[in-house]
């Protein structure tokens, strides 16, 4: 009987009974049709239950195989595969009913399949080696490899490289490289495509002495296509693991050798170039991109727009990111990350803010964590509640990465408390959770609860690191701790942690502000490592405070070696003479910052009202609601003279007179900042202040009774540490 399609198709729908089949295999009963009725079969199902018979059969069913989209589809065309007999004759039928398997993801019923011919040929090889390797059953392809290798098949490079690729991901090293000697004796070693699987196997397990020596012998035997794609290979594993500098400089042996790089490389070399904070050679790269014709390459796009805001050129990043017509997340955690990590905090959040409005995208972790970041530079407890509800609202509210940033930020926005209680509902707490909330009780000076976090994360059995004692350092430090804190500092050894320099940092501050300057320096001199700028310049804020004049100068000598240019230790030392009264020596300071042309940073301080940021500076008259400010100031030192406050004139360090000393003071951006929040807030609501420098001692006295007489907590983080003013005292216990 032989018919076209249109009149097979037509005798078929004038049945009205059909004649059902039973199916013996040594397949499973699942796979037969006659599990199926008339009621909840396709046009194809009716087709195949009829003992009709096609022209062709083999391609028949390919067509067939080619539109089926779901696994009852493919059971009963298997069926009639077994009664036709082709189950185990027609090897390229099989290998397209495999593919239609591993199409919809059916990877067992197409390794049943498989099983059941009696000699695979390679294209079925393929298909489930193929197969194994897109499902991420890495060792599951290795072992399909394995028993090929038994049949006596020779693979294809296809093989092959898959193979490598779970090898590399693995890191199998020393299977890989059994694999390696099986593709020279094969000699499928000059592949393009084999020769880049090699190289990322190799770089991939750290053995990119191999990976380049693979590229130089292999470059005798391949295409110049063939190397770019080795030595892009090999560049993108050094760039991915981190070794950012090994990646520049294989780049310019590519370039030495006069090979032309693809959009993969330099994907891969301005990744590199932001890891390292390589702004000029990535500006270079830039322009190759546009030599090459390249700039609307996506990939390239967001790999220059994350290049430029790491390297702090976020402006220039920003007008990149809004040439992007087809953007993803990456390239807004690229830009996130980049206004975060460069000071630009408000605009991180606002762009976020941008970010979680859009309904066709979501933000991920790393979004997250960015996020998270720039609202703890911000500062303000009303936004990072408003992060925390977002957060809470989002897939990622148990991911520990993201519970541990806002474990950081609750701290720094100045609620250790609601920061603990995020800590506490966190489970499987790593050494990363413990860290955050004992730095946390340090930037607040709570020395004594940092010691006992620390205590119950000994008893939990978590090993510390570098940044948990870092942590107790800074609360000793901040507390007065030093017996504790030497203590933390000696037993880092029995950790088998090597002090960084910000411990010893932290150390000479612990010392030299509590008084014990001469063991401070004895401290830096024995110090393994060259002294950096942070421990010669706590020795000398230290120094101003205890007005040790010769050994400041020696500290300020030591600075200034290192580095002349910046500002902030002149002024150091030019407080050190004013609190001295050395006036003459103040005068020579200023003249010499003049002559190197650096000036002071000016302070200045931020409160939030209402949602919005206020910036005030010292003696700020620009403010719309100066006046009332103005009034509320006068009406504040009324109550502080009432109250026996006198300013101290040894924080005079400009040599005014009584009168003008006492302006200047109560002028100080905190104190407006105050003063303004006072007049704006509910009486008994917390007041939270930023300021950029240390506070000063007077500004400090005057706040601790503001706080008694108008019945309000006032939250000052300065650039120290907080200060929790409440009812006439301060959380520092006067030690800053």
């Amino acid at each position: 009987m032989s018919m076209n399609f249109p009149a097979l198709f037509s005798l078929i729908s004038a049945t009205s009974k059909s004649r059902f089949f039973n199916v013996r295999s040594r397949f499973s009963s699942s796979y037969c049709v006659n599990d199926y009725t008339d009621e909840n079969c396709n046009d194809q199902a009716v087709l195949l239950k009829h003992q009709i018979h096609v022209p062709d059969a083999s391609n028949f069913y390919k067509s067939l195989l080619s539109s089926s989209t779901h696994v009852i589809d493919l059971k009963q065309i298997h069926a009639q595969i077994i009664i036709s007999g082709l189950h185990t004759k027609e090897s390229c039928l099989v290998s397209e009913f495999m593919n239609a398997c591993l199409r919809i993801g059916e990877i067992g019923y197409a390794r049943q399949v498989f099983d059941a011919f009696p000699q695979p040929n390679v294209s079925m090889w393929n298909a489930i080696v193929g197969g194994y390797s897109k499902s991420n059953m890495l060792r599951e392809s290795i072992e399909t490899y394995a028993g090929m290798k038994r049949a006596g098949v020779s693979p294809d490079y296809y093989i092959l490289t898959q193979v490598l690729k779970a090898c590399s991901l693995l890191k199998l090293l020393q299977m890989g490289g059994a694999i390696h000697g099986h593709i020279c004796r094969l000699g499928h070693n000059s592949n393009m495509f084999v020769q880049s699987g090699l190289v990322s196997l190799y770089a991939e397990c750290g053995r990119i002495d191999y990976a380049k020596k693979l590229v130089s012998y292999n470059g005798l035997l391949c295409s110049s296509r063939s190397i770019v794609v080795s030595w892009t290979a090999i560049i993108s594993k050094c760039a991915q693991s981190g070794n950012s500098m090994e990646a520049l400089r294989l780049f310019r042996d590519m370039k030495m050798m006069k090979m032309k790089p693809d959009w993969i490389t330099l994907v891969s070399v301005l990744r590199a170039c932001a890891d390292l904070d390589y702004l000029e050679q990535g500006k270079s790269l830039h322009g190759c991109v546009l030599k090459m014709g390249l700039e609307s390459e996506e990939d390239l796009q967001i790999s220059l727009t994350a290049m430029y805001a790491k390297c702090g050129e976020v402006m220039v990043a920003r007008y990149l990111f809004d040439q992007i017509n087809k953007q993803n997340v990456i390239l807004w955690n690229a830009m996130i990350s980049g206004y975060a990590k460069n000071g630009y905090a408000e605009e991180a959040v606002e762009l976020f803010k941008l970010l979680a409005k859009k309904k066709d995208m979501k933000p991920d972790s790393i979004t997250l964590r960015a996020a998270i970041l720039a609202c703890a530079q911000v500062g303000s407890i009303d936004l990072a509640r408003w992060m925390n509800d977002y957060v809470c609202r989002s897939d990622y509210l148990n991911h520990v990465y993201v519970k541990t940033a806002l474990v950081d930020m609750f701290a720094k926005c100045g609620s250790v408390e609601v920061a603990r209680q995020v800590f506490n509902k966190i489970r499987d707490k790593d050494v990363v959770v413990w860290s955050a909330m004992i730095v946390g009780y340090g930037l607040h000076g709570r020395g004594r609860e940092a010691i006992d976090l620390y205590d119950a994360m000994v008893q939990a059995e978590v090993m510390p690191n570098d940044v948990t004692f870092l942590g107790l350092l800074l609360a000793c430090k901040n507390s007065g701790l030093v017996r504790e804190g030497w203590t933390f500092f000696h037993s880092m050894k029995n950790y088998g942690i090597e002090p960084l320099h910000q411990h010893y940092a932290c150390v000479v501050d612990l010392l030299a502000r509590a008084g014990y300057l001469a063991e401070a320096y004895k401290f830096i001199v024995r110090m393994p490592m060259q002294p950096g700028i942070t421990v010669w310049g706590a020795l000398l804020s230290a120094c101003k405070i205890y007005r040790h004049v010769q050994m400041g100068e020696y500290a300020a000598a030591k600075v200034f070696a290192i580095d002349p240019y910046d500002a902030g230790h002149y002024v150091q030392l030019s407080n050190l003479y004013a609190t001295a009264r050395m006036w003459d020596q103040v005068n020579e300071i200023r003249k010499l910052m003049k002559e190197r042309g650096l000036s002071k940073d000016f302070g200045f301080s931020l409160i939030e009202i209402n949602g919005k940021l206020q910036v005030f500076r010292v003696g700020d008259n620009s403010h719309p609601r100066y006046e009332e400010i103005w009034k509320k100031l006068a009406d504040l030192e009324r109550r502080l003279k009432e109250a026996g406050f006198s300013p101290n004139s040894e924080s005079n360090l400009h040599d005014l007179s009584s009168e003008d000393m006492q302006e200047s003071l109560c002028n100080h951006s905190e104190r407006l900042a105050v003063a303004y929040g006072l007049i704006s807030t509910p009486s008994g609501n917390t007041l939270q202040i930023t300021k950029n420098l240390r506070a000063c001692v007077n500004c400090h006295s005057a706040i601790k009774l503001i706080s008694k007489f108008t019945n309000r907590e006032i939250i000052i983080r300065d650039a120290n540490r907080f200060h929790h003013f409440k009812d006439g005292a301060c959380s520092c216990g006067d030690y800053w």
